[in-house]
């Protein structure tokens, strides 16, 4: 897949394009991603995906100043691109959202951005699709202004499962109460977090539970405890192991959420490996415990608990 950013240039092929977020590429944007290859391919053009980086909620919260209303993200640009990439899409433009882009008019997106950057012969949008500076923009006049330009314009129906609306924050929310089948039913796979292998502090080692340290880029998980897992990325199959995703409360801590995962019956070296972990079912909640021993016999009950629960969903 062909990767653009930066400053918008003109000269390349004519595409199929789709606008959005796309956090998590959970069902609702696959069947979007479906469609749009689909109708590149009968087109005979690129099929093509434009994505914001930073989330443009996240962009807004750091310039006012307002955390609350930043979303925690579901995957990290890297994981985004390599789930897009998986979909068929044969191009992604990563737009910057910046203050000046925010500042687009509806005309100047569609003219400046969509006719003479992007080439755009055909645009797919869901039917909450919103564009331009305060979001003034929307299907009906993406349409209108297209057909100036020559631009064909259709908008997709949400997709909804058991009569729920499928959308990012329907995971976020799955994945925050803990419930990993729920987000897997969103998803159409198994939430996962990928990074590098790097050093931590060796308290694990220390303990007797040595864990891979997974360098994460999320602004914050959207899902914090102790977790059965699969590790992708050091052999040819998946690696059982129990995780932990949170502040540590029991140990020193920066406040700042790290992922370790202890790997069952693995004794390797994994520093610099690129891996994915793969969240199968939540465990417990972080708890603070009042000294290491403590500590040591909980861990050694969740790698019990994570076991168990592993070779279930392998009989399953």
């Amino acid at each position: 897949m062909l990767v653009t950013r930066g400053a918008l240039r003109a000269g390349h092929a004519p595409v199929a394009l789709t606008i959005g977020n796309f956090d998590g590429v959970h069902k609702g944007h696959q069947a979007i991603l479906s469609r749009l290859v689909q109708g590149a391919r009968e087109r005979s053009i690129t099929s093509c995906v434009m994505t914001f980086e930073p989330h443009p909620r996240e962009f807004f919260g750091r310039i006012q100043g307002n955390p609350q209303i930043v979303p925690t993200r579901l995957t990290s640009l890297r994981e985004k691109l390599e789930l897009l990439d998986a979909s068929g899409v044969a191009r992604t433009h990563v737009q910057r959202f910046s203050t000046a882009f925010a500042a687009l008019t509806p005309d100047q997106f569609v003219h400046e951005l969509l006719d003479q950057c992007l080439a755009a012969r055909w645009v797919l949008i869901g039917d909450d699709f919103c564009f331009g500076t305060g979001r003034a923009g929307n299907f009906h006049l993406l349409r209108r202004l297209g057909e100036k330009l020559g631009i064909e314009v259709q908008a997709m129906d949400t997709v909804a499962q058991q009569g729920v609306r499928i959308s990012s924050v329907a995971v976020r929310s799955a994945l925050t109460e803990g419930d990993l089948e729920r987000a897997r039913l969103l998803l159409g796979r198994a939430y996962s977090i990928s990074g590098r292998v790097v050093h931590g502090d060796k308290f694990g080692r220390e303990l007797g539970y040595p864990t891979a340290n997974i360098q994460i880029q999320h602004n914050r998980p959207p899902l914090l405890g102790i977790f059965a897992v699969r590790m992708h990325g050091v052999g040819a199959d998946a690696l059982p192991g129990v995780a932990s995703l949170g502040v540590r409360p029991t140990v020193k801590s920066s406040g700042t959420a790290v992922l370790e995962v202890h790997l069952f019956d693995y004794s390797g070296d994994l520093y610099g490996r690129h891996v994915r972990v793969e969240f199968l079912h939540k465990i417990r909640d972080e708890e603070r415990y009042p000294d290491i021993a403590t500590l040591r016999a909980q861990i050694a009950r969740d790698c019990d608990a994570a076991r168990r629960v592993l070779m279930e969903k392998n009989d399953g």
